[in-house]
């Protein structure tokens, strides 16, 4: 069984006072200069190697004789980047410095790293710099670029990176955006990105949706009354990458009438109200396995997948089978049931079930299988969507055309989270 991953929390290394000093040099910059001179001072000091303050250069020469410098200079240089983004992002004026700082190091000299006439301490800096672009801070502070970076058509277009989707799922964004040497500057940027991004996403859905019921209501009443209303109403654009009728059904899936006259939360309801505090773990574990099957095609349940899923529910440890129903279980069978059901982790990118089930079942139908897990137990909704971030790191470099499989459950999840855990009202569409 696999194991559910721990929070997040920030590497509290020890700094030393060469980069505290550095630290207050870029918390000053950051409250008293315009951000193109800010990124000017960013420039000069760490890829140049001089700086208008001599004690900030002397400074930086020091942590880079350091003998510990290999492991320091990336977390070092990070942290820089994010007291400047984190500041600049509260501010629609200054936030569109943030892709102008990302790009500084996109746009290095093609001798960059090159020994030449400079002094050891510059080419050791060129050297450490060249090492940042190449690091995991690097690739998180690339996707934030991919965040930051309004949408366009030639982004989206089929041929195109995953990764370039990245804007388009705030709930991807703690995963793939931080990591276990995050600063908390940088964790406070993810996440208000993240609530603000989410927050425009579900109210251009319930827009679109409310435009299109009124349109229905009007299309029934005669062409004339559509097209007066289509005059009064400014149209509005399919906020997903779903076609109109796919949007309309997912939209119908994840807030209507799924099995036996109810939704999905009913269900949900329906289970803890009568399975969650059963005789004992086993017996949990075997009404489970029914709650999930329901929603499983009859067809495809019948041939493997059913069976499948009750080996993996009885093999869940088995040792505590005779013992009470606890939250405690709750969670690590549901942790489990995902990793089974999506993939294990970033070591074991092992997703065949997962694959077959979309194969088989379709994208909509498969994220109310998961959506059904995440509604008995919120506890796992983070670990649902670490599960999605392993497979969009993973395809990143791949064609939103060979993996439009994961585009459409990374879509259909958006609906599914909007209306069963946000604040997207649409219930109009039904």
């Amino acid at each position: 069984m696999g194991v559910m991953e721990t929070d997040r929390g920030y590497n509290n290394r020890q700094i030393s006072p060469e980069e505290q000093q550095i630290y207050a040099y870029f918390l000053k910059l950051v409250e008293t200069e315009q951000p193109e001179r800010s990124i000017e001072h960013f420039r000069q000091l760490f890829l140049e190697g001089g700086c208008q303050d001599a004690e900030v250069s002397k400074a930086l020469s020091q942590v880079i004789r350091s003998r510990s410098v290999e492991q320091e200079f990336n977390f070092l240089l990070n942290r820089c980047c994010h007291i400047l983004i984190n500041r600049w992002q509260l501010s629609a004026r200054s936030s569109s410095a943030i892709p102008e700082l990302i790009r500084q190091f996109e746009h290095l000299p093609s001798n960059y790293g090159v020994a030449g006439q400079r002094s050891r301490s510059i080419q050791r800096l060129r050297s450490l710099v060249l090492g940042f672009t190449e690091s995991e801070q690097f690739l998180t502070l690339s996707r934030l670029l991919q965040v930051m970076e309004h949408q366009t058509a030639e982004n989206i277009e089929l041929e195109r990176p995953l990764g370039g989707l990245i804007r388009r799922y705030p709930y991807l964004y703690e995963h793939c955006l931080l990591n276990d040497s995050s600063t908390n500057e940088q964790q406070m940027t993810i996440q208000r990105l993240q609530s603000q991004h989410q927050k425009r996403f579900e109210l251009d859905l319930s827009q679109y949706v409310l435009y299109q019921v009124r349109c229905a209501r009007a299309a029934r009443e005669g062409s004339a009354k559509l097209t007066q209303l289509q005059k009064r109403m400014q149209s509005v654009q399919n906020p997903t990458l779903m076609t109109n009728p796919e949007l309309a059904h997912a939209v119908k899936h994840f807030t209507g009438k799924v099995e036996s006259g109810q939704t999905y939360r009913d269900l949900a309801h329906g289970f803890h109200a009568h399975s969650t505090y059963g005789p004992n773990f086993g017996q949990f574990k075997q009404d489970l396995h029914q709650y999930l099957s329901t929603s499983v095609e009859p067809g495809y349940g019948k041939r493997r997948f059913n069976q499948q899923l009750c080996n993996h529910l009885k093999g869940t440890l088995t040792e505590l089978d005779s013992n009470d129903m606890t939250d405690f279980l709750m969670v690590r069978t549901c942790g489990s049931l995902l990793n089974f059901l999506v993939v294990e982790s970033p070591h074991r990118v092992d997703h065949l079930t997962f694959i077959d089930l979309i194969g088989n079942m379709g994208a909509t139908q498969t994220t109310g299988l998961l959506l059904k897990i995440v509604l008995l137990c919120s506890k796992v909704k983070p670990h649902l969507e670490k599960r999605l971030s392993i497979l969009f790191n993973h395809y990143e470099d791949a064609t939103r055309k060979s993996v439009s499989w994961l585009v459409q459950v990374l879509e259909n999840l958006n609906i599914a989270f909007s209306t069963n855990f946000g604040s997207a009202n649409l219930m109009l569409a039904l």
